[in-house]
């Protein structure tokens, strides 16, 4: 299937909540949606599944407005953090009701994912912990196999156990049965090898999407003597910097050359590879994060 989004806007009567967001993934990959509390995550997650209507702008689907089009959503998956409080179904019941509703939903593979996660199949769904509850959205997900599968922060309350199972069963189903695959996470360190391809949204806005590799080759650290960092970044997108002493750390963001990285170590610079949580969290930061010593 092919998503494609084109100046997408939300407001919720002063608030902005999406602006301007503009994007495609035609890929059957994994797709790592970042970003602050109250970037527009879940509000844009919400639009993709048809759980609520853009204020502006168009989504279409394999050209074709999701909103009510049950031909559409029928394809589309989206587990997010539900309280299942009031649930008092059992296991067995509701995922009898997800495969009525999503036409490529393997029982099986669901069943086998229930006994990975150890879900008492004669209990109350309302009496699960918060993490088997989530196990339980994971299960329904994974095997609900939609050609459109979004987890929102699903792993919430779940152990580490139980997280690395999940991770393990998506890339496996995932090799078996490739599908566009959503994550949206404040997990980053923990999830970032699950990403083949990474979006961040900033205050309602689309800040980068990019591979991983790609990103992660962009950013990096210099570090040295602070006159020679100096020289070195003048060029250079900063997004952080630390200084102790007469020495620097600059973090920059962009590419750097084969000759750049040569001068750098002539001069006695080091650069160092960054993370995409450093990247993330450096990228996104406001005025009042920078806590920079001058």
């Amino acid at each position: 299937m092919k998503l494609s989004i084109k100046d997408l806007n939300l407001t919720y009567g002063n608030h902005t909540a999406l602006q301007n967001v503009s994007f495609d993934l035609s890929s059957n990959k994994v797709y790592g949606l970042l970003g602050r509390n109250g970037a527009g995550k879940t509000s844009l997650l919400s639009i993709i599944a048809s759980f609520r209507e853009q204020t502006s702008g168009s989504i279409t689907i394999d050209g074709e407005a999701p909103f009510e089009n049950a031909k559409i959503t029928q394809h589309i998956t989206f587990m997010y953090n539900k309280d299942y409080k009031e649930e008092s179904q059992k296991v067995k019941s509701l995922l009898y009701g997800a495969q009525r509703y999503r036409p490529n939903f393997d029982r099986d593979y669901a069943e086998y994912l229930v006994k990975r996660f150890k879900l008492d199949l004669k209990k109350p769904i309302k009496q699960f912990s918060k993490g088997m509850q989530s196990a339980l959205n994971v299960c329904i997900g994974l095997a609900s196999r939609s050609p459109i599968t979004i987890f929102d922060e699903v792993y919430l309350g779940m152990d580490a156990p139980s997280r690395e199972t999940f991770y393990k069963e998506l890339l496996d189903d995932q090799e078996r049965h490739p599908r566009i695959m959503i994550l949206s996470t404040h997990l980053v360190s923990e999830m970032d090898y699950l990403f083949d391809e990474v979006i961040i949204l900033n205050q309602g806005q689309i800040l980068l999407q990019d591979d991983y590799d790609s990103l992660i080759s962009k950013g990096a650290k210099i570090i040295g003597i602070k006159e020679d960092v100096d020289q070195f970044i003048h060029t250079k997108q900063l997004i952080h910097e630390e200084q102790l002493g007469n020495t620097k750390a600059a973090t920059i963001y962009g590419e750097l050359r084969d000759e750049e990285r040569r001068n750098a170590s002539e001069i006695g610079l080091e650069i160092a590879p960054l993370s995409l949580q450093e990247l993330f969290v450096h990228l996104t930061k406001e005025d009042t994060d920078d806590e920079t010593q001058q």
